[in-house]
């Protein structure tokens, strides 16, 4: 086995370690012989598996699926836009998914996670899809520089537009903030259950991309002349980012660094192949989601600090030192 191989096993296997600990940590302690009777004979009328049952094990799935999904669009969208700053949020996916969540509580009076799902995805294809028009006009077409401008921009307008309504609605503020803070917490396995469907498609999507991200890394040129459709293949990445981050920040809001670090901390084993970047990003990301989460439950004990706020703690730090080195800092 090569390198990367073999780290692709321990990375596995650390997942595994990680999702075991987010299972056993809590504000209640339980004993393992516990937690191991609430997975095996659950009883639901006793306490201690309802927690299990009810409370971790849906977070902690969660905190999967969504992790994945964003190490995977973090990826795609550095290498579509050739930008190692970039994130799910340059092409307006958070912004409009934001959005559309506070439409969807203002108007239609949406207090059910559940419901979230459906604004959000709608939010974040629209603004994509917005996005790739806007940066396809004029001459040249829709070039990563003209794509990250063109997102930057409509962040900004949905943005404010976001701020405009939730100034003017103090009860859409109320229950906004309590889904913009980022967090696994209070999500059922409902949530994950309506998400699932389009999180699949879109990990086979990003997958499968990764020889066309491999293409357009050397350029629109080298990519036309090794026959990839470089429009078809820029589609194939937006349809797989949208749904990734749009139903992965459905789930548990906007959590930012995730999308943005990891992809870099990936290179570092995997170097610029997307063929071995992707994987490595889709295990990774949810090691560093369900750490920063279990983390999370351990500084604030007995209660917790959300886990975008931990993930922007930790994160921040971890970029700058990864954005410092010259090699890791270009793609």
């Amino acid at each position: 086995m090569n390198k990367r191989a073999i780290g692709f096993v321990l990375l596995v296997l650390t997942l595994a370690g990680v999702v075991v600990l987010s299972v056993t940590v809590g504000s209640r302690g339980l004993p393992p012989e516990t937690i191991w009777a609430a997975l095996t004979h659950h009883e639901p009328a006793l306490p201690e598996h309802l927690i299990v049952s009810e409370v971790r094990v849906p977070r902690t799935v969660i905190g999967l699926i969504a992790g994945m999904a964003l190490g995977l669009a973090g990826a795609v969208v550095q290498g579509v836009t050739r930008n190692p700053l970039a994130d799910p949020g340059i092409l307006g996916v958070n912004a409009g998914a934001a959005l559309f969540v506070v439409i969807g509580i203002s108007v239609f009076g949406l207090t059910d996670l559940i419901g979230y799902v459906w604004f959000s995805f709608a939010g974040a294809a629209g603004a994509a899809v917005l996005v790739y028009l806007i940066g396809a006009m004029g001459s040249g077409g829709a070039t990563p520089v003209k794509i990250a401008l063109s997102g930057a921009a409509l962040s900004a307008v949905l943005g404010a537009a976001t701020t405009a309504v939730l100034l003017t609605d103090a009860d859409t503020f109320e229950e906004f903030r309590l889904w913009q803070v980022g967090s696994l917490a209070g999500r059922g396995a409902e949530v994950a259950v309506q998400a699932a469907p389009f999180l699949l498609i879109g990990a086979v999507l990003a997958l499968a991309s990764a020889r066309v991200l491999n293409a357009l890394g050397m350029g629109d040129d080298v990519a036309v002349s090794w026959g990839q459709n470089v429009t078809a293949g820029r589609l194939l990445c937006g349809a797989a980012v949208v749904l990734l981050c749009g139903a992965a920040t459905a789930m548990a809001g906007p959590i930012g660094f995730v999308g943005l670090v990891v992809p870099h901390m990936a290179r570092i084993v995997t170097g610029p192949d997307h063929r071995w970047l992707l994987p490595y990003a889709m295990i990774l990301a949810p090691v560093l989601l369900l750490s920063a989460d279990v983390l999370g439950r351990i500084v604030a004990h007995p209660g917790e600090v959300q886990v975008g706020i931990v993930t922007a703690v930790i994160g921040a730090p971890v970029f700058v030192a990864l954005a410092r080195r010259r090699r890791l800092a270009e793609l």
